[in-house]
């Protein structure tokens, strides 16, 4: 294990690096580089990729919320590689293949590089399956393909280190957080304040409504077909938003105490929300994944619709090659719009308890893997001179206390996530269910990192106990 360590040290030294600030960057810094990454992330989201054919149509949509990423342009790929490669790390970590001890400073650095090379694996692979597919068109020349790789891979790499740049303390939270936040954000603002015509008038509901209201027919803005911004989806969007932050707070409080700090108490918080957003991610990702891997099998091998078991996997329609209209993947991607759910409502309901399974699954997964399950947090507490009072402080005791709550919440949180997302997907709010719960979930935590900034700056004392405290826990 020794020299795999060396192997991928020596490998990544010959990668670019952003260095740790010697000093701590200031608050007014912090906001000043987090803002030039966003600007540099925005500008690439909108700077076309040279010699492709942009008339393909796009079928990683369904994706793109959750890679940060703009079709046809430079953020193609998105944090795609960053997420995959930390992924895969985080599995490799969780189920000891790799292993590493994250408190060891050489184990820590050696985690970084080898996900810094992973992710660079992953660029150079998913560019070349872009290109391979026909992504950016058929019959390319080679030095076209030349070309568009070039462009693929050293976006790619910027965003990497920009995401390098802000985690290193030279900004706040992390780029994949920033640069997911500003996709979001940017379609709800489109959806609500485009100006831009579509069939009915403006696309924005706000333009639309104001349109409307001139020509004596505002009820046509509470529902619109199309699947274009509506009065309903404004509406239901907003009530999505309120009832994931009010979920948030939601949370059982188990009682610890330090036995290193005299007389410091505190509470180890199991959020209702437990496995967080991770699950959702992933389903979204793999459904988007069989999606489109069954297009392009149906695309190259099945036209004509002769090959029973591509049938049963997938039939797209040849009028719309992006739509399913028969196979798994027909019931596992949902109806467009209201209007869909009205006309194929047992659909509708295959593709959300379908949805739910997998969010359960994958919660269930991702505690087991990513060190959240009992045992593992049992341990990381009695590792911290933590004990909660009037129990043993054994492993196997805190375990058991741990284990009345974690299996079931990660069991309630998987399938709240699910039934919230798949809804949402159905009925077309505003950024897609997964965009609007990784909206809310970044902005929590971007609220609670700029409040703890603050502290740190303003009130250097209070900070020194709060991280006291922390340890403690």
């Amino acid at each position: 294990m020794a020299g795999f360590k060396q192997l991928i040290h020596t490998i990544s030294s010959g990668i670019p690096e952003i260095r740790k600030p010697l000093k701590k960057t200031s608050l007014n810094e912090k906001l000043i580089w987090t803002a030039i990454a966003l600007v540099l992330y925005l500008v690439m989201a909108q700077t076309p990729l040279f010699g492709i054919d942009p008339t393909v149509e796009d079928q990683l949509a369904s994706l793109r919320v959750i890679f940060a990423s703009a079709s046809g342009t430079l953020m193609e790929l998105g944090i795609g590689p960053i997420v995959t490669a930390g992924l895969i790390m985080q599995l490799l970590k969780g189920a000891d293949i790799i292993k590493v001890d994250m408190r060891n400073p050489d184990d820590r650095a050696f985690f970084m590089s080898a996900t810094k090379l992973l992710t660079l694996i992953v660029i150079v692979v998913e560019a070349a399956v872009f290109i391979a597919a026909g992504r950016f068109g058929a019959n390319l020349s080679f030095s076209v393909v030349g070309v568009i790789f070039t462009q693929l891979f050293v976006a790619g790499l910027i965003v990497m280190l920009l995401d390098e740049l802000i985690q290193k303390g030279w900004g706040i939270g992390s780029g994949l957080s920033l640069f997911i936040l500003a996709g979001v954000t940017q379609q709800i603002l489109w959806s609500i304040f485009s100006i831009l015509p579509a069939g009915d008038g403006p696309i924005g509901i706000i333009p639309y409504i104001i349109e409307a209201g001139f020509q004596n027919r505002i009820m046509d803005a509470l529902f619109r077909t199309g699947q274009l911004p509506s009065i309903f989806a404004l509406a239901l969007t907003i009530i999505v938003i309120v009832v994931i932050i009010y979920i948030e707070g939601m949370r059982v409080e188990i009682p610890i105490t330090s036995t290193r700090y005299r007389g410091f108490a505190g509470v180890y918080p199991i959020k209702l929300l437990y496995t967080s957003v991770i699950p959702i991610i992933l389903v979204s990702a793999l459904m988007a994944n069989i999606t489109v891997t069954s297009n392009f099998l149906w695309s190259a091998y099945n036209r004509l619709g002769d090959n029973p078991f591509l049938n049963w996997l997938a039939v797209f329609d040849p009028n719309a090659p992006s739509t399913p209209i028969g196979g798994l993947v027909y019931w596992i991607t949902p109806p467009a719009g209201i209007e869909g759910v009205a006309n194929e409502p047992f659909r509708a309901i295959v593709y959300v308890l379908f949805f739910i399974m997998l969010s359960i699954m994958f919660g269930r997964l991702w505690v087991d893997v990513g060190g959240l399950g009992a045992k593992q947090v049992a341990k990381n507490l009695l590792d911290a001179d933590v004990q909660i009072p009037g129990f043993r402080r054994s492993d196997s005791s805190v375990e058991t206390i741990l284990n009345r709550y974690i299996p079931p919440v990660t069991v309630i949180s998987g399938a709240f996530l699910g039934l919230l997302a798949s809804t949402s997907n159905l009925l077309g709010v505003f950024g897609s269910g997964i965009g609007i719960l990784l909206m809310c979930d970044i902005i929590i935590n971007y609220y609670q990192l700029l409040t703890r900034e603050h502290i740190e700056e303003n009130m250097p004392m209070v900070a020194g106990l709060m991280g006291a405290g922390s340890k403690s826990k």
